[in-house]
């Protein structure tokens, strides 16, 4: 009797590749960031990418990281965790979080309000600036998990 195929890739390593899947839908000209959200079974709740609301063209909002507030993205960009919670097929309660990036503040708000359990990123390079420091201190207080893996398809980029 043939056996099962034993080098397969793990939950972790499918849902973060996903989420680096997802992220090249962005029309961000220096980020492109991810996010999936799964139930307790493994089964994709909502996917998520960094870009401006729906109905709103790429082009007609400045991309631009530096300057004055409303004359950059930071001022309309929906986050790509925002965007998977967005997105969802069901609630969210109870569910994971796979992001490329360690969510920023504003998307542990979102995370947090929608009963997210888990957060596992890839990416912490923003740990150090201090909507990143506020969000690891909500989502530590709201007892989500953080667990960081960095993904295969990551490795080989």
């Amino acid at each position: 009797m043939q056996q099962p195929r034993e080098n397969n890739i793990s939950w972790d390593e499918c849902f973060m590749r996903m989420a680096h899947v997802i992220s090249e839908r962005s029309k961000d000209p220096s980020t492109q960031a991810g996010a999936v959200v799964v139930d307790a079974q493994n089964v994709v709740v909502g996917l998520g990418y960094n870009g401006f609301p729906r109905g709103i063209e790429s082009a007609e909002l400045p991309w631009e990281r530096t300057g004055a507030f409303l004359d950059t993205k930071y001022a309309y960009v929906c986050h790509a965790e925002e965007n998977a919670v967005y997105n969802a097929n069901k609630s969210t309660h109870g569910c994971k979080t796979y992001c490329t990036l360690f969510p920023c503040n504003e998307c542990a708000k979102t995370l947090i309000q929608n009963g997210i359990v888990e957060v596992v990123y890839e990416s912490d390079k923003y740990k150090e600036v201090d909507a990143f420091i506020a969000s690891r201190r909500m989502l530590e207080l709201a007892g989500v998990k953080l667990r960081q893996y960095i993904s295969d398809f990551a490795k080989k980029e």
